[in-house]
């Protein structure tokens, strides 16, 4: 009677850890499985969209108004091996790279201030909604007759318009922090930099997060709104003369490179974001 209880015990464990491992696998591959599923779907989607597009272009729409895909790739070769296009493309990305640095760190740290200093805030809220509420492609004028309109001018605006994205986002992150939990930390004898490093930071960071990958996107167009208003160079300048010159391919081309860059960028900070938070259980994408 034991040994037949010891066997069905066996089994029986034998039966469970085949079943954790199955579900452990499951697991495993379902993440990747729905990853592998959405990207197939944008994939099919960018394909028939660029299929109709270069059927539609030419027999039911004249190209001068959307071009098409084939004649876009080949201005973008065009530009590619004449040089062109990275001369362009490089000044573009400095514009935005510094702009973007600058605008984060500056949001970043003014929001964290304001966040914790309630009194400066409360000074400071109309001036700084007033600021933000005024468009920006209307201070492109402005800008010009301070700094010029060398590439500082774009770096300055790029700069400004991430500021107030990455800002806002910080400061509700910051005053999101709950104050129960707050309470509870100075109970547990921390002082203000354990408080701040431990609690306050980690709680903000996300709401950084979705500020940083917001500002990516207006980054670039602050750089390429000022290429367009004033510049002989960058990707704003392709733009700009390719439409002055009539060329819709010239200027879907351009577009096209916009697009990539600011997906190559926003892909690069959703990376940054999975290693830096890996604690917080997100939902995949």
């Amino acid at each position: 009677m034991s040994t037949q209880s010891s066997s069905v015990s066996t089994n029986n464990s034998q039966a469970l850890l085949k079943g954790e491992g199955m579900l452990k696998q499951k697991q495993t591959a379902s993440p990747f499985m729905k990853n592998l599923k959405i990207r197939s779907i944008r994939l099919a989607i960018l394909v028939s969209f660029i299929i109709i597009w270069e059927t539609v272009s030419g027999r039911l729409v004249d190209k001068f108004w959307i071009s098409s895909p084939i004649d876009i790739v080949s201005t973008l070769y065009k530009w590619a091996t004449s040089g062109d296009l990275f001369f362009h493309l490089s000044i573009t990305l400095q514009e935005t790279f510094i702009g973007f640095f600058l605008g984060a760190f500056g949001g970043i740290f003014v929001g964290f201030i304001l966040g914790r200093w309630a009194f400066a805030a409360q000074v400071l809220d109309p001036f700084i909604t007033a600021i933000y509420s005024l468009p920006k492609i209307a201070l492109a004028p402005l800008f010009i007759l301070w700094f010029g309109i060398g590439i500082e001018m774009k770096i300055i605006f790029a700069g400004m318009i991430v500021f107030f994205l990455v800002f806002f986002n910080t400061y509700a992150g910051v005053k999101d922090v709950d104050d129960d939990l707050l309470d509870d930390i100075r109970l547990m004898g921390a002082n203000k930099r354990q408080i701040m490093l431990k609690v306050i930071l980690p709680s903000a960071m996300t709401w950084v997060f979705v500020g940083l990958k917001l500002s990516v996107p207006y980054a670039l167009v602050g750089a390429v709104v000022g290429e367009i208003v004033a510049s002989n160079k960058g990707i704003g300048f392709l733009i700009q003369y390719s439409a002055g010159n009539f060329d819709t391919a010239g200027t879907f081309a351009a577009l096209t490179i916009l697009i990539i860059v600011s997906v190559s960028l926003n892909a690069t900070l959703s990376i940054l974001e999975s290693k830096l938070l890996r604690w917080k259980k997100t939902n995949s994408v």
